[in-house]
């Protein structure tokens, strides 16, 4: 037992040497002293406490991830919050094992507020605005939606949701990356908000004189076709008007996977349509119009002319 006290006697001194020798390499800033000691022992309190946010947040989240009973959206909500916990206290725990006094960064507070109001606003804005997302659940991870906004429309499914932006993986499997905050300000359209099940209206028109319930018929039947289209609630045929050349109908369908698009399954619909109706004799027409000519001398003069050039003297 001595033994052992003596060699941890001998390390406390041998580091204890090492401490006074890195402390007396350094300079004095009025009551401030600098030394080599103080900027190693920084040093590895910095990469301690960045060691410890990585792996503590990470254990973290895969202990809410391991959670039963909560959904894709409480659980990214549990993550977020996770990862902000773990590391503002990794943060707290560093700063107090550098010894920096939390009072005097009061001096500090006022520019500090001006950097974040100026310089980060943006960021914490889009942080605040991610977490908003994930509570009301207006948007989460699976969902189908379409952005409009100054730079174009986007399209596709919520793969993640981030501290600073959405990840929207679209049809062509690119990943486009919309900022939270934006989602916050411009309309959304959230095409599996409540219900997967989306209903797709596609014009069809069809000539006058066509026997309408046999083109009825015809187009529920072409609508079945496709695999794509709900069996229930059954597709409908509507009279949408009596256009000018042409009566208007209109083919509404049903799906439940708007991830995999609308404008493929709406273009089968359209082809198994024009099948059926060419096959069956219904015409689908060009279009049309009447042309009134009122009588005038000028245009007797042309009928004249016409005529002379038809009969030749």
């Amino acid at each position: 037992m001595s033994t052992w006290l003596k060699l941890h006697q001998q390390i406390n001194a041998q580091i204890n040497d090492w401490v006074s020798s890195l402390d007396d390499v350094g300079f004095d800033v009025g009551r401030t002293h600098i030394s080599l000691f103080n900027a190693v022992w920084m040093l590895i309190v910095v990469i301690g406490v960045l060691v410890f946010g990585r792996v503590a947040s990470r254990i973290g989240r895969r202990a809410v991830r391991g959670l039963k009973g909560l959904d894709g959206t409480q659980r990214a909500l549990g993550e977020k919050l996770m990862t902000v916990t773990v590391w503002s206290a990794a943060v707290l725990v560093g700063i107090d094992a550098l010894g920096i006094n939390l009072t005097t960064l009061t001096v500090f507070s006022g520019a500090f507020g001006l950097a974040v109001g100026f310089g980060l606003q943006k960021t914490f804005g889009n942080l605040i605005a991610g977490v908003i997302l994930l509570m009301d659940r207006s948007i989460k991870p699976g969902d189908v939606i379409a952005v409009n906004d100054t730079k174009g429309s986007t399209f596709g499914e919520v793969s993640r949701i981030g501290v600073r932006a959405v990840s929207v993986t679209t049809r062509d499997n690119r990943e486009i990356l919309i900022p939270n905050e934006i989602l916050m300000t411009t309309q959304v359209e959230n095409w599996s908000y409540s219900s997967r099940m989306v209903g797709i209206t596609i014009p069809v028109n069809v000539a006058y004189g066509s026997d309408l319930d046999l083109a009825e018929k015809l187009l529920l039947k072409a609508a079945l076709t496709v695999p794509r289209v709900l069996k229930d609630p059954e597709p409908s045929i509507l009279l949408n008007a009596f256009g000018p050349s042409a009566i208007e109908l209109l083919i509404y369908i049903s799906i439940d996977d708007p991830e995999n698009g609308v404008g493929n399954v709406r273009s089968d619909v359209l082809k198994a349509a024009w099948h059926a109706l060419k096959d069956s004799g219904v015409s689908i027409p060009l279009p049309q119009s009447d042309v009134t000519l009122r009588d005038s001398d000028g245009l007797r003069v042309l009928a004249e002319a016409l005529r002379g050039r038809e009969n030749p003297q």
